[in-house]
């Protein structure tokens, strides 16, 4: 009977250091979930604030594409009215021809000689040409 007492008081014994262990490991991990949570809410954060981002970035791109579409209106009706300013004075050269002479290298004083342009209007195609190629 001593016996059966001793063995069953070192299983108390055991139970109650394996009890203080597990009890340790949850408190170790009671501490890693917190740090887990303080880490997923900063995460949460971030990506609210690139979500923000990313809804700024798309207005941005909205407005953008609006105000493409508008220049892009105001521009279409511009070949149909250089090639009419083109054909009211056919004794001089043309712009796009102006255009031509600066994508070799003329220059303003060079297109108002050889083009019959104005001076303005002939800073006016250099600077629009300058440093394309010639079409």
């Amino acid at each position: 009977m001593l016996i059966a007492l001793v063995v069953l008081g070192v299983a108390c014994v055991g139970l109650a250091a394996v009890c203080v262990w597990l009890a340790g490991r949850q408190r170790a991990q009671e501490g890693q979930v917190v740090q887990l949570a303080k880490q997923l809410a900063v995460l949460e954060q971030r990506v609210k604030e690139q979500g923000k981002r990313i809804e700024s970035y798309q207005q941005i791109n909205i407005r953008m594409g609006e105000e493409l579409r508008e220049l892009s209106r105001q521009v279409a009706p511009l070949p149909e009215r250089l090639t009419r300013m083109e054909q009211r004075d056919p004794t001089s050269l043309s712009f796009s021809q102006a255009a031509r002479l600066v994508g070799m290298g003329a220059s303003a004083s060079d297109l108002t000689q050889s083009c019959g342009l104005s001076q303005a209007e002939a800073e006016l195609v250099a600077r629009l040409h300058q440093g394309k190629l010639p079409e």
